[in-house]
């Protein structure tokens, strides 16, 4: 765990830290988004030093070359990723004709606060040039109210001397990918206006895929307090003002920029300029301050379902409220079109893209803590690229759908192979999000539409690719890469095999009880039925009787098996002091594989066969993956192991906050930020769906005075507390429900409380 940066606030995360060295950490951790659009926490008037500024429009997106000398039959034809668009936050500031610019001037008093209820960004500082001191201020937000805008707000106020102040608001195109390739560029301009309200329209270049190209078009427009409009800018990649004013005995001067951001993917390019008009005249109206008010009760809408509040630990409940934060400024199935990637709007790596980790870490939560039209949205994002999912299937001459390892829009564009094209498990995690939903509301209208078109895909795909093993009589998965990556190419991965297994046992029951009219819609015979059900009952599952536990692959055991307390500090993390080829011969796991299973099939386990497995498998891990603490928190609270549940829950929440694997200035963990809410919900509360009727089998954290969450169940809104001594329910809106406590069925009418002073036995 590196240094801490930030502040322990439960609801803020701020700093006075602000060095070359923590720069990148700070942006990273600092940005903001709305679903529509979202920037890295970088400065507006620019920093000299080491800084990795970044604007993300949802959806646009670039296919890049892979095509390289040693290409194989199969390979996608590009990467996507996700480009840097135009630079919208932009404010150059001169004090005496000096740029401001805190790696290299002199400033004092520096503070950056993120409020992690509202997504309000405040920086200030004194800032001194010869012969004067200003007071600096900022304040930025991007609205929920109105996707499309950025608001900002900057003060300066002269505290000693008579400094000539000028602010440059812009917008620059004169943007870079990280991953830049000597300095390439992606966009081109199309349209620029440098009169009132500056306006920069660029589209993305030609590219040889036939991909679709996007437009982004963005304009500003300025109101100014105590400043004169001097001039407009004049350059190719940028347009803006120049305003200005000397002013001193404690006077201040105010610049408000508002930008709205639109593109093709929601209006045609000819009509981005009555567009972007009709959005800063509706802002205009009202205004920054009102405004910010409706976003902020914007803001306080959803928490007031999805809160979660922890009593008496203040770094616990920052890192819950900054994870929830950050997923809800990324996505709130506002549009079907979208899904999560792994470092949302906060950074470039992987790509910007979509992988498995939203069916398995975020579709439980949005169930929970959002209307059901929220879940539905991502579950129609794979059923709409279904044909894009049977095109990769056939790419690797297979049946059936598979579902893409990386993609904007359901083509696989990812060019590992060893993680493209052997990580297939990801194809069942599809499956188990429909699961997942039908279970969880009761509603059965997707699985029966859409769900069931993607499932019997799914299940074709998987009946194509296992073989039949005549020595063991068994059907077989060969040639490919579990969720712990840090073994590729392997035979028979325990929980990609059980998974294979379960789609096809599962779409069978579900054709089962449709009519048989919809097998025959859906080309399903009798004997490919029949087949399905075959291959589930025979499908080869390795384990060992003497350790009594399943075994993560073939060959797993052979390995030199050693704890994760072998390894030196020098050593971690393994992916960035190892060679790739130590790692893949060592034992050592990066994240829940055969736990990953066990954790999402959990009441097919005895507590006796998660206590084996989790005592076997966790002290190899090495938690490298953010996908991994949260898994094994849970199994750890349904076996009693309540100090290692804790312990790594700390780890989910603070996975960022902390930079525990020492990579957080790349970008946030987005799609692991779900684990925080499951190691609270599912872990230390307990709570299951069993044959639908919720049930809980609490215990409250050692330190923590209490904690509650609040969840939509069923047409229910649920509060639920839990103390070291009992647990409080609370029906707040809906009809009376049953609910099961540690064996006891109860009905919540209005406020149920439940002693827990009798320790609950794990497995409850």
């Amino acid at each position: 765990m590196s240094e801490r940066i930030f502040d322990v606030e439960p609801y803020a995360i701020s700093t006075t830290r602000i060095d070359d060295a923590s720069m990148r950490l700070i942006e990273s951790m600092t940005s903001i988004g709305n679903g529509h659009m979202g920037m890295r926490g970088t400065f507006e008037e620019g920093y000299g030093g080491d800084t990795h500024p970044g604007t993300y429009i949802a959806g646009v997106w670039f296919p890049d070359k892979t095509r390289v000398g040693w290409w194989k039959n199969g390979y996608p034809e590009y990467f996507g990723k996700v480009i840097n668009a135009v630079d919208i936050i932009a404010v150059d500031i001169d004090i005496d004709g000096e740029r401001v610019d805190l790696f290299t001037g002199d400033h004092s008093n520096a503070g950056i606060r993120l409020d992690l209820r509202t997504g309000l960004l405040t920086r200030s500082y004194k800032y001194r040039v010869a012969g004067a001191t200003v007071r600096i201020e900022f304040e930025r937000f991007l609205s929920l109210v109105t996707p499309e805008l950025c608001l900002q707000r900057v003060r300066v106020t002269a505290l000693e001397g008579r400094p000539r102040v000028t602010l440059r608001p812009r917008l620059d195109g004169d943007v870079h990918n990280l991953d830049s390739n000597y300095g390439e560029r992606f966009w081109d301009v199309v349209d620029r206006r440098t009169s009132a309200d500056p306006l920069l329209s660029m589209r993305t270049i030609a590219n040889p895929f036939g991909t679709e190209r996007y437009t982004v078009t963005a304009a500003m427009r300025v109101a100014a307090s105590g400043l004169e409009l001097l001039d407009t800018i004049e350059h190719p990649l940028q347009v803006g003002e120049l305003y200005g004013a000397t002013r001193g005995d404690g006077a201040q001067v105010e610049l408000t920029k508002t930008t709205a951001v639109v593109t093709t993917r929601d209006i045609a390019q000819d009509d981005h300029r009555d567009a972007v008009a009709r959005l800063l005249d509706a802002a205009a109206a009202i205004g920054f301050d009102e405004h910010l008010a409706q976003h902020t009760a914007r803001w306080e809408e959803r928490w007031a379902r999805a809160e979660v509040r922890i009593e008496g630990d203040d770094e616990a409940q920052q890192g819950i409220q900054f994870n929830l934060f950050q997923l809800f400024s990324t996505y709130y199935g506002e549009d079907s079109r979208l899904n999560i990637g792994p470092k949302g709007f906060t950074g470039e790596k992987y790509g910007g893209a979509t992988y498995w980790d939203t069916e398995a870490y975020l579709v439980p939560l949005y169930l929970a803590v959002a209307e059901p039209d929220v879940t539905r949205a991502l579950l129609t994002y794979r059923h709409e690229q279904l044909p894009q999912a049977q095109h990769n299937a056939r790419q690797q001459g297979l049946a059936g759908a598979l579902f893409p390892m990386v993609t904007f829009t359901g083509v696989e564009c990812h060019n590992e192979w060893e993680i493209t094209f052997e990580e297939i498990h990801r194809n069942g995690a599809i499956a188990f999000a429909i699961h997942t939903y039908t279970h969880y509301t009761g509603d059965r209208s997707y699985l029966e539409g859409p769900g069931i078109e993607v499932l019997v895909e799914i299940s074709r795909f998987w009946a194509d690719r296992v073989h039949f093993a005549a020595s063991r009589g068994q059907y077989m998965l060969h040639g490919v890469t579990g969720p712990n990556e840090y073994e590729n190419n392997v035979n028979n991965n325990w929980y990609t095999n059980y998974l294979a297994s379960w789609v096809l046992r599962y779409t069978s029951e579900t054709l089962d009880a449709l009519a048989p009219e919809r097998a025959t819609a859906l080309g399903v015979s009798a004997a490919e039925l029949e087949k399905w059900r075959t291959i589930a009952a025979n499908m080869y599952l390795p384990t060992d009787d003497e350790l009594g536990v399943n075994v993560q692959h073939d060959t797993f055991l052979d390995k030199d098996l050693r704890s994760t307390d072998t390894l030196s500090s020098a050593d971690r993390p393994l992916n960035q002091n190892w060679s790739w080829d130590r790692i893949l011969r060592s034992c050592f796991i990066k994240q829940a594989d055969v736990l990953q299973g066990m954790y999402l099939f959990e009441d097919e386990f005895t507590v006796d066969e998660l206590r084996r497995n989790f005592d076997f498998y966790e002290p190899m891990t090495v938690h490298e993956s953010s996908l991994s603490a949260s898994i094994h928190s849970i199994v750890a609270s349904s076996i009693g192991r309540r100090d290692k549940a804790i312990e790594l829950y700390r780890r989910t929440a603070r996975l960022d906050l902390d930079n525990y694997n020492n990579d957080t200035e790349d970008g946030l963990h987005i799609t692991s930020m779900s684990g925080a809410w499951l190691s609270i919900v599912q872990g230390f509360a307990g709570m299951r769906v069993r044959e639908g009727q919720l049930s809980f089998a609490p215990f409250c954290p050692e330190g923590w005075d209490g904690f509650s969450f609040t969840i939509g169940f069923r047409t229910r809104l649920l509060g639920v507390r839990v103390t070291p001594t009992e647990l409080v329910l609370t029906l707040r809106d809906g009809e009376p429900l049953e609910v099961d406590v540690a064996g006891t069925t109860h009905v919540v009418a209005d406020a149920l409380t439940v002693s827990l002073e009798s320790p609950l036995p794990a497995g409850v």
